[in-house]
């Protein structure tokens, strides 16, 4: 350390003596002359520049002799690789320069001069454990994922870098679609490393892919216990998972394992709408129809849902559309002003055809909020108090342009789904399916508004036939159409 400064001294001190010097030649104009020794030698101002040039060059080398000399005696005094550290310090010097300048040109997006830079710190180093993540990393920016497996491979026979030669090879195998691969990578690295947390994240995506939900509920309580996730966010996606496992045993077949994975799964998120609609069906498939009516009316008041009326309409399936309008006062009772509870009412009193009724329980959401299941229930009541046929078409047809009102939505890329699920079809984000209305999206039909004056006034149609012949047509069931129309 101190020879290094020593030098560093040495060569500042030169460097400014010859800038001097220099300075001094051209302001005075003559030549520079010396007396040593009995002997006087006069040189002109290039002539002195030159000569400045080469002392500099000289003590360069004296230097290196110098430094050759000490390992001499270093190695005379027994120390063996004296010498051999004095001229591989050279190569080392420039293998960590070539490292240094591959590592810049890494992080400034010039893949290919980094993985060249990478190969000749390779060879200068041969510090393979040092130099393979580097050459990885920049065959693996650059495209050349032969080679960056190949450097992976070799970090797999070091202690230190095997995590991240796995974390590598996870990686490219992910982006090669290679996925039961990538899950067995996961689950290595995961063993070595459980608390990290971007590996919880991509094992916890692979494990639902592969509807390993036994797996991935680990994973996901060892995430909580690293404190990557908040008590109230693991319950809620515990409870994806766990109803995950609880479908999936019900397309085994063991009703009972069924249902009560289902309850236990309603009891770890009693919101979240699938698991209320199987935990409902579960017990009423059992008898206890209470429980079913509790559990509903549970997630109803968290937030009113079609799947929710559903499976609250499976527990008396049978029943008459009075006795049926009577019952769901437990949840039409809840949240009255909802437009859910709103619509769900008017359902009710149309299957009762008590069409007034139902025309009031919409009030004004035909106004205010129009949807596409709005319009088809206004059709609905229109039809079912006589009014005129076109007043019936032009709700319709205003039910083929309003929005379709709250689906299936993903939070990250907006994308809308039919049905819930855990896991994005779109981005493969989990738990990010939600119960709302997806942002209006300006678009055109292709035939514009063509249609819509045939839909509103028809053309008049052609004489009719003798009534002997007529045949009465079957009328068309707009509370069917309403119901489905979200």
């Amino acid at each position: 350390m101190v020879w290094t400064l020593i030098k560093v001294l040495l060569f500042v001190t030169l460097v400014a003596a010859a800038t001097w010097g220099a300075t001094l030649l051209l302001e005075t104009g003559d030549g520079l002359r010396i007396t040593a020794a009995g002997y006087e030698f006069t040189l002109g101002p290039l002539q002195a520049v030159i000569g400045a040039i080469l002392l500099v060059i000289a003590l360069l080398l004296l230097m290196k002799i110098v430094g050759l000399l000490l390992a001499i005696l270093r190695f005379a005094a027994g120390d063996e690789t004296a010498i051999s550290r004095y001229f591989d310090r050279n190569r080392e010097r420039k293998g960590y320069a070539a490292l240094a300048d591959g590592m810049v040109a890494l992080a400034s997006g010039e893949n290919r001069i980094a993985l060249s830079r990478a190969l000749k710190a390779e060879k200068l180093l041969g510090r393979p454990d040092l130099t393979n993540l580097m050459v990885a990393q920049a065959a693996e920016a650059s495209g050349d994922t032969k080679r960056a497996e190949q450097a992976y491979k070799a970090l797999l026979d070091h202690e230190q870098t095997r995590f991240v030669a796995i974390r590598g090879l996870l990686s490219q195998k992910i982006a090669e679609g290679d996925r039961e691969t990538a899950l067995k990578l996961a689950e290595k690295a995961f063993a070595m490393k459980p608390r990290h947390g971007d590996l919880q994240d991509v094992l916890l995506k692979l494990q639902a892919e592969s509807q390993d939900w036994k797996g991935a509920r680990s994973t996901l309580d060892a995430k909580r216990r690293a404190g990557g996730l908040t008590k109230d966010v693991f319950r809620r996606r515990d409870a994806v998972l766990a109803l995950q496992e609880a479908r999936q045993v019900m397309e085994d077949g063991a009703s009972i394992e069924a249902r009560e994975a289902a309850i236990a799964a309603n009891k770890l998120s009693p919101d979240l709408v699938p698991a209320a609609a199987m935990a409902a069906r579960a017990l009423a498939t059992s008898g206890d129809t209470k429980g079913a009516t509790r559990v509903l009316r549970k997630a109803w008041e968290a937030q009113p849902h079609p799947d929710l009326a559903a499976a609250f309409a499976d527990i008396e399936p049978e029943e008459s559309p009075t006795d049926r309008l009577k019952r769901f006062r437990v949840l039409t009772s809840i949240h009255p002003e909802n437009p859910e509870t709103r619509m769900l009412e008017a359902e009710l009193q149309i299957a009762d055809e008590n069409f007034p009724a139902a025309r009031r329980a919409l009030g004004d959401l035909a106004e205010k909020h129009p949807t596409g299941r709005i319009m088809a229930l206004r059709a609905a009541i229109a039809r079912g108090e006589g009014a005129e046929e076109s007043e019936v078409r032009a709700w319709l047809a205003r039910a083929l342009t309003a929005p379709r009102g709250p689906q299936w939505c993903c939070d990250k890329c907006h994308a809308i789904h039919a049905h819930w699920g855990p896991i994005c079809d779109n981005c493969g984000g989990f738990d990010t399916l939600s119960w709302r209305e997806p942002p209006a999206v300006e678009t055109l039909s292709p035939t514009g508004t063509e249609m819509l004056p045939l839909l509103v006034n028809p053309p008049t149609p052609h004489p009719a036939p003798p009534p002997e012949v007529v045949e009465e047509e079957e009328p068309i069931d707009l509370a069917a159409i309403a119901r489905r129309a979200n």
